[in-house]
């Protein structure tokens, strides 16, 4: 099951699910507007919009989110009970899905007795209804619904209906605050505290004092409080910037894909690693990254490159999806699940140019989204975004000064 959200709506689309007791998962990619539709279709190499994930079992949800593995949700739930510091000691192993490493956290959480199983069912909850809600106010987007054996192991599961009945009217409530608020990513901003001070309740300006300064979102006051977004928002927000007493900062991007700085260490020829089981693929990228000045090592054997990676630590990794025993897709989510490649560009190659190969990239973290066959020009365009450029340019000016420079010195 697939197509446009023109075509289905979401709500149409989980209550099938329900109604076919299906076992799955439902990925959804949005598109903000048709310009960018048509900028996917130019360039359908780059990974664009935003994409959530509804996992089922038997027509129940057993967990949603964003693709793009972020931990700040789950951070911010955390942080009600004095835990979320403990993320960042933690080591998650590869577990039963890929695809959800928030979900992978909270199980080693429990399994640390770190929050209790009902603590985590709270959070899990708490996590599919906003997914939810981002969902049911999406209209312009494309989605695929893939059946499987299910996200495991099991937290809980969640009934679709009633879910969708109530963040239905959290959604009809929510568009009553536009235009003064269009999102729940806005950040508050208290402009003059005084002033707010002499117009609201104490307990009001504590809570507005505390939250409200410019870079906590709207949703991020409510994961704090632990209530529902819409009625923080009527309660604290609303009436004040109805009032100009609060301000509302853009939305910030949550989900952002986001472009690390070149690589910039001229001391060392750039290392790039190739990942791919087709022979002709490999020495392409070789000759070409060679010939460019970069330090390029393409393996063929997939369960090889995982353990040659960890010894060359290369500063990008090109990585074919379609490969045996181990996919591109399952290489990726390794890799991320290691501090040493969290932040290491990695870019994902395949032959295949469709929306669930798009979709699939951002969903196990990846960098970026490259289609074969591919020019020399597109290949290092890619890479001088990344890691900046190669270093035989740079030599080969050099050595023409110099050869320039003994010349003259020769005739004087």
């Amino acid at each position: 099951m697939q197509g446009s959200l023109n075509e289905i709506d979401i709500r149409s689309i989980l209550q099938l699910i329900e109604l076919g007791q299906r076992t799955g998962e439902l990925m959804v990619e949005a598109y903000s507007s048709s310009q960018v539709t048509t900028e996917m279709e130019r360039h359908p190499s780059r990974l664009t919009g935003q994409c959530w994930l509804v996992f089922s079992w038997n027509g129940r949800i057993i967990y949603a989110g964003q693709s793009e593995g972020n931990l700040r949700r789950l951070h911010d739930y955390l942080r009600r009970y004095k835990a979320e510091t403990i993320l960042a000691e933690l080591e998650v192993p590869f577990i039963a899905s890929v695809n959800a490493p928030e979900y992978g956290y909270l199980w080693v959480l429990l399994e640390n007795q770190v929050i209790t199983p009902a603590l985590a069912r709270s959070i899990v909850h708490c996590m599919v209804q906003e997914t939810l809600f981002d969902l049911l106010s999406l209209h312009q987007g494309a989605f695929i619904f893939e059946m499987g054996s299910g996200l495991a192991p099991q937290l809980t599961t969640l009934e679709i209906s009633p879910l969708l009945a109530n963040i239905f009217k959290q959604v009809q409530e929510w568009k009553k605050f536009h235009p003064h608020i269009t999102s729940p990513n806005q950040c508050p901003l208290i402009p003059d505290q005084s002033k707010l001070q002499k117009a609201v309740q104490p307990q009001v300006f504590e809570t507005l004092n505390r939250w409200a300064d410019g870079k906590t979102s709207i949703r991020q006051i409510a994961r704090y409080l632990h209530r529902d977004i819409v009625v923080v928002t009527k309660k604290v927000i609303y009436p004040y910037v109805q009032q100009g007493l609060v301000q509302l900062l853009a939305p910030y991007p949550e989900n952002t894909l986001n472009v690390p700085e070149p690589f910039i260490d001229r001391n060392r020829t750039p290392r790039i690693v190739c990942i791919d089981d087709d022979l002709v693929i490999r020495q392409t990228v070789e000759i070409i990254l060679k010939e460019q000045g970069y330090e390029a090592t393409a393996i063929g054997n997939p369960l090889k490159a995982l353990s040659l990676v960890f010894q060359l630590k290369p500063d990008l990794i090109l990585c074919d999806i379609a490969m045996p025993e181990l996919n591109g897709y399952e290489i990726c989510a390794m890799l991320r699940n290691s501090t040493a490649f969290r932040q290491t560009p990695i870019v994902m190659l395949t032959g295949i140019d469709g929306f669930i190969d798009r979709l699939k990239a951002r969903m196990v973290r990846a960098t970026n989204y490259l289609t074969k066959p591919f020019g020399d020009g597109e290949l290092l365009t890619l890479v001088e975004t990344y890691i900046g450029p190669g270093k035989t340019l740079n030599a080969s000016i050099e050595r023409d000064l110099e050869d320039e420079f003994m010349s003259e010195l020769e005739t004087l």
